[in-house]
């Protein structure tokens, strides 16, 4: 009896690892990254927060309504991971050019990427967007611009 418990302990320990989503890169120094897809697909998601904020005012119904809710919450989070779990763990190093900069400029994406997970208030979309196009300017430099 013990060993069935233990075996499905195992099991569902397995099975939630298998479902976890993975949304950054790994976090080992294997020195394999893509920066500029990472702000593309913040942009990506910043596009779909607007639009389910749009679809949220237009009032359809409950249902859609609710889905809509559910897709801007997911993407703002989306962002939310991408910053913490890849710009900040792995990219901003202290002493790089920029660095407070970058930083005051993450948070700002955290920050927005929250107010937009709260609200539908479109201009929220628009700082998240301005916040991610200034991170463009101060990590990349002047020649990739959005």
């Amino acid at each position: 009896m013990k060993k069935t418990a233990k075996y499905m302990t195992i099991m569902v320990l397995f099975g939630a690892i298998a479902t976890a989503s993975v949304q950054a890169h790994c976090q080992v120094p294997c020195g394999i990254y893509d920066d500029e897809m990472r702000v593309k697909m913040m942009y990506e998601h910043v596009t779909t927060i607007t639009k389910a904020m749009q679809q949220i005012e237009a009032g359809q119904n409950a249902n859609q309504t609710t889905r809509w809710i559910m897709n801007k919450e997911k993407h703002a989070e989306e962002i939310i991971e991408l910053v913490s779990d890849y710009f900040l763990a792995q990219r901003i190093k202290e002493g790089m050019d920029h660095y407070e900069d970058n930083l005051k400029t993450l948070h700002q994406i955290i920050v927005y990427s929250m107010k937009c997970k709260q609200t539908t208030d479109v201009a929220n979309a628009k700082k998240l967007s301005e916040a991610i196009h200034k991170l463009e300017h101060t990590y990349f430099g002047e020649k990739h611009q959005h």
